[in-house]
């Protein structure tokens, strides 16, 4: 009944979204929107390993790169449409999130986001210096023509709605299936659930190839969006650390939490470029991650929890 329940506001949602895309409004909304759209993935991607089995990453703009360069890769060599964009660049970066699972298996804590980090810096240092994706120079790509609505950034934020709703569905059914319980063992105690004949080992790739496939996905529209895709902007800062932001500032052990950090977050972010300056972005996010750090360590679901406990 409540799997029912969520599928159709799911659905409602994603028709709401077709609406809006219909409707004559200042372009600059649907650009807005389509970010905001894009860091709910993205958190909710960043928290089904960082939140739900406790494994930090901070190799964020790797994997959302991996998306984006992907889908450059397949643009130039066969003009592939954009759902194919959408699919093999989340396929790329699950791959890469199962070697990179693979590899870090005994790595834990600290360990484990060092070795995400420095996974960041290899592969930006590999597409520095591949020429066929334009290297450090970068590369323009011309988006289609006729798309639907009339127009590309619209159809974009559109996608970018449906592939929220799937990832916010997916995070939703992993964290109340016997795979979310397993996870929250595993981030409580690894070697207590190892104990207890918790599939740990399993569970990690599973969330590791999971997170990789979503922010693959959130990343392979980016070309189309930018028209200019180069190293810095694919790989940028801000990537990593909205990542970890919006989960901790909603609550990482829901999957609503990202969703209303990702809402909170992006619309401040987006608020702050208009009026003061985008650089003034991360500075924002350090300031507020900060304060829910200190005043309200749960995000705002704990903070809610203790309220109503009241």
């Amino acid at each position: 009944m409540k799997t029912g329940r969520t599928l159709l506001v799911a659905l409602a949602v994603i028709v709401a979204g077709i609406l809006l895309a219909k409707l004559r409004v200042n372009p600059y909304f649907y650009f807005a929107g389509y970010v905001i759209l894009q860091y709910i993935v993205i958190a909710t991607a960043w928290n089904i390993l960082g939140g739900y089995a406790g494994y930090v990453n901070f190799g964020t703009p790797a994997f959302f790169a991996m998306g984006a360069y992907t889908a450059v890769f397949l643009i130039r060599s066969v003009h592939a449409p954009l759902p194919v964009l959408i699919v093999a660049g989340g396929l790329v970066a699950a791959l890469l999130g199962l070697g990179i699972g693979y590899l870090t298996l005994r790595l834990r804590g600290t360990f484990f986001s060092i070795a995400t980090l420095a996974l960041a810096v290899v592969l930006q240092t590999a597409i520095i210096n591949w020429e066929y994706v334009g290297g450090s120079r970068g590369l323009s790509v011309i988006r289609p023509s006729g798309p639907p609505f009339g127009n590309y950034v619209v159809f974009l934020f559109t996608v970018m709605g449906g592939l929220a709703v799937v990832s916010v569905l997916v995070a939703r059914f992993i964290e109340r299936s016997w795979i979310g319980r397993g996870l929250a063992a595993l981030r409580d105690n690894e070697e207590a659930a190892e104990c207890m004949g918790v599939p740990t080992l399993k569970l990690k790739l599973f969330a590791t190839t999971v997170s990789g496939f979503f922010l693959g996905v959130a990343g392979a529209p980016f070309p189309y969006y930018v028209t200019f895709v180069e190293p810095n902007s694919a790989f940028a800062l801000d990537y990593a650390v909205n990542a970890l932001a919006m989960p901790m500032i909603g609550g990482t052990t829901s999957w609503v939490g990202p969703v209303i950090g990702a809402v909170l977050l992006g619309t401040a972010s987006q608020l702050a470029t208009v009026t003061i300056s985008s650089e003034m972005n991360l500075f924002i996010v350090g300031v507020v991650l900060v304060a829910f750090v200190v005043l309200a360590p749960e995000g705002i679901l704990g903070l809610v929890r203790k309220l109503r406990g009241r």
